[in-house]
């Protein structure tokens, strides 16, 4: 039996995590997987029933299962919060608690969206790669951190440390040259190696570990540049390595060639069960109106299946379903094409994947 932790969270959380939920649980019928779903609070509504964004039995009931089902946290009305007691910050302590120091993005854009993306055909026609972020360092943990007065007495300063360690940049650089290994055998490390320490380090480290995997190709770029190339050339990344903040704005900006970041799955990994989620955030503004896509987070139940469970079959019809339906034309208020496709609400998305991945199988 695989225990799956489910926590919905905030805003739009609690609408894409049940439409995954039911495609999972369709699949576990289909495949005769036994799955055992259990539901924690975390973000805002776990501050507002326990005063805390991660609960010790949220992070008791995490630690006990075998992977993470995870929706979004976080909204306008706890925006006043100090900045360790908002929601994010229960998302970013579970990720340091369960040693999640591996996020991996894929950008991979479904044939029937080539024409809801802003760029042109000719150039996102085929993309696939993937954004691996390293995702329990740099600025989001490094200490000191905080706002304290000026150094001059005039006003405050506010201050965050970027630092990295060898072990660090090591282990999330094997990882991304292990993927590599089993996709095109292409790897860019992304850096600022002209203006930060930090990055010298990186670079010196995974150019280190680059001999280890002789089969892989090698090539670092800097972050500006690379964010550039990813509009103008994206076909040209295979796997895109690079630090937390780095990866976290270029992963967002990798949504667009796809068509919306609503398309996003992500795998957080290491050294405890994987957390699934989407990449987009709460989106308060539109909860409870029945028009999030959530084939974000469906994706992200598939890589579930195949990153946690291992189970490739159970993963691929899910994948293959959401292709069917977008190419029989059905489509949420973001990826929308008017004229040319149907436009349904998140509940009816998610039924037509669970019944494209019956006709499949």
């Amino acid at each position: 039996m695989a225990r799956i932790a489910v926590l919905p969270g905030d805003g739009v959380g609690p609408e894409i995590i049940r439409e995954a939920l039911k495609v999972l649980r369709q699949v576990a019928a289909l495949f005769g997987l036994p799955l055992q779903f259990q539901e924690g609070i975390v973000g805002g509504i776990a501050i507002d029933h326990c005063g805390t964004p991660l609960p010790p039995e949220t992070g008791r009931l995490c630690r006990a299962a075998d992977a993470i089902l995870f929706g979004a946290v976080g909204g306008p009305q706890w925006d006043s919060l100090p900045v360790d007691r908002r929601p994010e910050r229960g998302l970013l302590a579970l990720r340091k608690e369960l040693g999640l120091y591996a996020n991996l993005r894929p950008v991979k854009l479904f044939a029937p969206l080539v024409d809801t993306s802003p760029l042109k055909r000719e150039i996102i026609e085929g993309v696939d790669l993937l954004v691996l972020r390293e995702l329990t360092g740099g600025l989001y943990f490094g200490e000191p951190k905080g706002i304290g007065p000026a150094p001059d007495g005039k006003g405050e300063r506010g201050v965050d440390t970027l630092s990295y360690t060898t072990d660090e940049i090591e282990r999330i650089a094997r990882i991304g040259f292990k993927i590599a290994a089993q996709r095109r055998k292409r790897l860019t490390s992304v850096d600022k190696v002209n203006v930060l320490a930090s990055s010298q380090l990186w670079r010196r480290v995974v150019t280190e570990t680059a001999k280890e995997f002789p089969g892989v190709e090698l090539d670092h770029m800097l972050v500006d540049n690379c964010s550039m190339q990813l509009i103008r050339d994206p076909r040209r990344f295979d796997v895109v390595l690079t630090e937390n903040t780095f990866g976290d704005i270029l992963s967002d900006e990798a949504a667009m060639l796809v068509g919306s970041i609503g398309m996003l799955a992500s795998a957080s990994m290491g050294d405890g069960p994987g957390l699934y989620e989407p990449i987009h955030g709460s989106a308060p503004d539109i909860a409870g109106q029945d028009t999030v896509n959530p084939l974000a987070t469906i994706l992200s139940a598939a890589m579930l299946l195949r990153y946690s469970l291992h189970h490739e079959p159970a993963a691929a019809a899910i994948e293959t379903a959401v292709d069917r339906v977008l190419e029989a034309g059905y489509r949420t208020l973001d990826i929308r094409q008017p004229g040319h496709t149907v436009l349904i609400g998140t509940a009816q998305m998610g039924d037509l994947v669970v019944e494209h991945i019956v006709r499949g199988c």
